[in-house]
Order: C-alpha cells, then sequence, then structure tokens
C-alpha cells in the first residue's frame, strides 16, 4: 500500500506526493525582480521632480506661452510649416520613385546619373543646401530654359524667380528625394523574385503585376520609414528660418526679438511640434495596421 508523503508547501502549508509514483508536485515560485522596481522607482522620482519644476518655476512663464499659442502671427507660421511639409514630402516621394527605378536601370548611364545625385544630396548639409538655393541669383543672375547653344525658349529675373519659399521647397524636396529613393528602392527590391516570375507564368503582364503583386508587398516596407521621413521633415522645416521664410520658429523668433520673451515663444512653437508629430504618428500607425492586415507572419501567436 503506497504511502502519502508531506512536504512544506510554498505557502506555509503541506505537499501530498503522488501515490503512485511518490513524487512531490512541482512548485511555481514567482520571480523576484528588484531592478524593475528600482528603475520604477527613478522614474517616478524624476517625473515628480520635473512636474514640480514645471509648475513652481515661474521663469517658464505660463501664461506667456498660452497667450501667443494661438497667435495669428505663430498660426501664420504653423501653416507655412505644414505647407512645406506637405510639398516638400511629395516632390520627394514623386522624385524619390523616379530615382529608385533610375538606379536599378540596367543602362550604367541612368543607373550612374542618378547614383551620383542620390551621393551628393545626401553627402552635403540639407542648411547648406537652403543656403546655396537662396542665394542662387548670385551664380546665376538669369535662370533660361534654351536649347542648347540655340536659342532661349523661357527667361526671368532669379530674385523674382527664387523666392525664399521656392528656395524652401527646392532644397528640402530635393534634398528629401534622395533618402526616399533608397527607401523605395529597399521596398521593391524586398519582394521576392520568384513571385514575379510566378505572377508572369501565370500570364499578368508587367503593368499588372507591379500593381498586383510588387507594389502591395513593397508598401509594407516602404511605408514606416516613409512616415518617419515626413515626421522627420515637419521638424526640418525649422531649418528654413535662416532664409527668413515665417515658417513657425522664424515666427516665434520674430516674437521674441521685439518682447524678449524667449523661452515662452519658444515652448509655444515645441508644443506645436509636439501636437502635429503625435498626429503624424497616429496616421502612420493606422497605415501600417491597414497594410498589414494581408501579412500572415502578422497574424501568428498563441491567443
Amino acid at each position: 500500500m503506497a504511502e502519502r508523503v508531506s512536504a512544506p508547501g510554498a505557502a506555509g502549508g503541506t505537499a501530498t506526493a503522488d501515490p503512485s509514483t511518490g513524487a512531490l508536485p512541482l512548485q511555481v515560485v514567482r520571480l523576484r525582480h528588484p531592478g524593475r522596481w528600482i528603475a520604477v522607482a527613478v522614474v517616478v522620482v524624476l517625473v515628480v521632480a520635473l512636474v514640480d519644476s514645471l509648475v513652481t518655476n515661474e521663469r517658464f512663464q505660463w501664461d506667456v506661452v498660452f497667450t501667443y499659442l494661438f497667435s495669428g502671427q505663430i498660426l501664420s507660421g504653423l501653416g507655412n510649416t505644414l505647407l512645406l511639409t506637405v510639398v516638400a514630402m511629395l516632390v520627394g516621394v514623386l522624385l524619390g520613385v523616379v530615382l529608385a527605378v533610375g538606379r536599378d536601370s540596367k543602362n550604367p548611364v541612368i543607373a550612374g546619373a542618378c547614383g551620383v545625385y542620390i551621393g551628393f544630396f545626401r553627402g552635403t548639409p540639407l542648411l547648406v543646401q537652403l543656403i546655396f538655393w537662396f542665394n542662387l541669383a548670385a551664380l546665376y543672375p538669369v535662370i533660361a530654359l534654351k536649347v542648347p547653344f540655340g536659342p532661349t525658349l523661357l527667361s526671368g529675373d532669379a530674385n523674382v524667380l527664387i523666392t525664399p519659399l521656392v528656395a524652401a521647397i527646392l532644397g528640402l524636396g530635393l534634398n528629401e528625394a534622395a533618402y526616399m529613393a533608397e527607401i523605395v528602392r529597399a521596398g521593391l527590391q524586398s519582394v521576392d523574385a520568384g513571385q514575379t516570375q510566378a505572377a508572369q507564368a501565370l500570364g499578368m503582364n508587367a503593368r499588372l503585376v507591379f500593381a498586383r503583386i510588387v507594389l502591395p508587398q513593397a508598401l509594407r516596407v516602404i511605408i514606416p520609414p516613409t512616415g518617419n521621413q515626413t515626421i522627420s521633415m515637419l521638424k526640418t522645416t525649422s531649418l528654413v528660418s535662416v532664409i527668413s521664410l515665417p515658417e513657425l520658429l522664424y515666427a516665434a523668433q520674430i516674437i521674441y526679438s521685439r518682447t524678449y520673451e524667449v523661452i515662452p515663444l519658444l515652448i509655444a512653437a515645441s508644443l506645436w511640434y509636439l501636437a502635429l508629430t503625435t498626429v503624424l504618428s497616429i496616421g502612420q500607425g493606422f497605415l501600417e495596421r491597414r497594410l498589414g492586415r494581408g501579412d500572415a507572419s502578422r497574424r501568428v501567436g498563441v491567443r
């Protein structure tokens, strides 16, 4: 006759052995993570200290911040920032697609020219490019469209044509195109060539293969970095303040150069940047989830 064997339990009681085998049941012991609790305590202390500083330090001048947050000059600068972001990203994406296709061309001249463009605009600082476009009239006083060694078709004064807004769009858009070209190229190359060959074997033409097979899969790779580039572009527009274009930061600078309330105006501008980047981040997450609905690898897991 089997005997029952008792052993102290995890909670101070006794654990009864299995009568058939005599083995004691396994006891589950909760792991301790003192490091996590220490990290949580440090974070809480830092957050409390930060909140206390923001509330008690009168030099932040929160009343001034909210006075200028919705002022006409700040909102006008905000509108210019949004306009620059949208137009520069459109130029960057459209030209980036052309450069990505050209970079993978079998024609060495086209591939080389696209490679030189990408290397030049990625290899020189954006701030330098903005200043260059703004001062283009010093190099070309008259901008002309003409047949080489032939008649001039169109011409105009560079000082009139290259306004601060045009210089900003050229600088931001052409620079962004170099980065978007590599993003698009990476997305297209991520699609297995075997899928294209299989689709062609089924009788699909090149346009249908690209629209139905390549593009939907490539977008899953292209959308996340493109979203990051859009958010980065929104903040990068602040660089155009050096060419006196009244975007959000420059609008704040104009005000505090008159009132000497530097910190409150910078906080007001930062709050708008933070709000806009938050909205863009939410939109990016929505697009990623929508494009990832057909990806089986995303659905693998234990329910």
